[in-house]
């Protein structure tokens, strides 16, 4: 069966969009959505192997994607990516800026080279995508982008490096949809909280007790599924959000509302101790009253959870 989405059928028939980081998590279920409502999509990415089945999977089910092996920290291959998908569809109307990644240690010890890595995957491989796809098309014809950062409001404890490129992504967004406007450019970002992903089995071993816990921290009392990701960006890739830009859409359960240390800071010296002394302004209340939504037909049980 298609992707469940809750956007009318054809909402965005004839538009081609690109997704990097199209082959797995988020970005896959975000392809296939936009896919369902008549886009043809463009998987971006770096392991030909997971775009390629992506692609087929969207095939499957009558929809349209092509891919593009990119590693979008290169400003060469970004070029000449959005030039391949201008020559192969014609037109770009759309951007999901979502590849991206990081890895967990405290400030002390991140490396400048671990640092710039992160930083370049987060934040200038962004830049670069937006940039192209707005010099090459959409500065004469419009479109639309999507920025996909990550809760990073009140820290990032153990992923600091992330958070700063992710705040810096968020500049990026407000500011490119001041200068980009005049040409009928949209540009804003979607913040994911916790999501039950594939980029959750990315993190150490160590890591899995701390992953276990994070629905404690959000008031809804549970994670997000990549569908609830995946209809905040195609709503703001619709003509529903037509007088929307440089905007920040948090898709996070309002955990940063909750004023809790992120369970990552048990990572950093005298956790134990600061754990105990610190008091949430408002107690949360354990339940199970929120539903989540989940419309992506190839999305299964996270194997991080198996277990429970």
């Amino acid at each position: 069966m298609p992707f469940d989405s809750v956007f009318r059928p054809g909402l965005l028939a004839g538009q081609t969009i690109i997704v990097t980081g199209g082959g797995s998590g988020i970005g896959r279920c975000t392809a296939h959505e936009l896919a369902s409502l008549g886009a043809t999509v463009a998987l971006i990415g770096r392991t030909a192997s997971k775009l390629d089945a992506v692609a087929a999977e969207i095939a499957e089910v009558g929809g349209k994607a092509l891919t593009s092996v990119c590693d979008i920290r290169e400003e060469v291959q970004v070029r000449a990516t959005v030039q391949d998908v201008l020559a192969a569809t014609g037109r770009v109307d759309a951007l999901v800026n979502n590849a991206g990644g990081q890895f967990a240690a405290p400030l002390a010890a991140i490396s400048q080279k671990g640092w710039d890595a992160v930083v370049r995957n987060n934040l200038t491989g962004g830049f670069l995508f937006a940039r192209e796809c707005y010099t090459q098309w959409m500065a004469d014809h419009g479109g639309a982008i999507v920025n996909v950062v990550a809760d990073y409001w009140g820290s990032m404890p153990g992923m600091g490096h992330s958070g700063a490129a992710r705040a810096g992504m968020v500049s990026f967004t407000e500011t490119a949809a001041f200068e980009w406007a005049q040409s009928g450019v949209r540009v804003n970002a979607v913040a994911p909280g916790w999501i039950v992903s594939s980029g959750m089995h990315t993190y150490p071993e160590w890591m899995r007790p701390h992953l276990k816990v994070l629905h404690t921290a959000v008031p809804l009392q549970r994670l997000g599924t990549e569908s609830e990701v995946s209809a905040a960006i195609t709503f703001l890739l619709s003509p529903a959000a037509a007088f929307i830009s440089g905007v920040v859409l948090r898709v996070d359960g309002a955990a940063p509302n909750a004023r809790l240390a992120s369970p990552l800071s048990a990572l950093l010296p005298g956790a134990e101790e600061n754990a105990k002394n610190s008091k949430c302004t408002w107690p949360l209340t354990p339940h199970e009253r929120s539903q989540p939504f989940d419309g992506f037909h190839l999305a299964g049980p996270s194997k991080l959870f198996a277990d429970e």
